[in-house]
């Protein structure tokens, strides 16, 4: 009975490596475009992200703003949600759009959620435990103009061995002041997929 206990563990052992010793993973450029599952990926971020900035610039409100105010716009981005059905963790897709905002050089960007809140933690450690020079001030933090907020929805028509998954991607730009809406943008994304 003991030398069975001793055998079934080694045999599931050499099955389990055995199945281990076929992967093969290959490095490969991170802006290469990939899509093996279907489902919504680090493609459709960036592509989706560079698309909606874009057209965000591009739109009046930005001219509108500089003219009143004689300065580029604050923007903070709040939630973008994942109402369709997969999966999907919103940070990558937030971060590409910070990314663009911030490189387009036209426009501010500010911390927001969690991570101002730890901005705000250093900043009260700082008041008891930093000098005098180094410490950094309350009440220099910049307000937000303009606030994105948006939603990735999907559509699944599934039939057999073939499925198409639709994704729709709102966001909109608000004025954090008045509460009136900027800007809407949409993007559309569709994939087919064969089994």
């Amino acid at each position: 009975m003991k030398k069975r206990l001793f055998i079934a563990p080694l045999v599931l052992s050499l099955l389990m490596m055995g199945s281990c010793a076929n992967r093969k993973v290959t490095r490969i450029d991170p802006n290469q475009q990939t899509d093996i599952s279907g489902r919504w990926n680090d493609t459709d971020s960036k592509l989706v992200a560079n698309e909606m900035i874009k057209d965000v610039l591009e739109r009046p409100w930005r001219s509108n703003f500089e003219q009143k105010y004689g300065r580029k716009p604050v923007i903070i981005i709040g939630s973008v949600r994942n109402k369709s059905s997969e999966q999907i963790d919103p940070v990558t897709f937030i971060k590409d759009m910070e990314k663009n905002f911030i490189n387009s050089g036209v426009v501010s960007v500010v911390q927001s959620g969690d991570e101002r809140n730890q901005l705000r933690d250093e900043r009260n450690e700082q008041q008891t435990f930093s000098s005098e020079e180094t410490k950094k001030k309350w009440g220099k933090e910049k307000g937000a103009d303009f606030m994105l907020n948006g939603v990735i929805a999907s559509i699944v028509d599934q039939y057999k061995n073939q499925k198409t998954v639709s994704y729709q991607i709102n966001l909109e730009l608000t004025d954090l002041e008045t509460n009136e809406k900027v800007w809407i943008g949409e993007k559309e994304i569709k994939k087919y997929v064969k089994n």
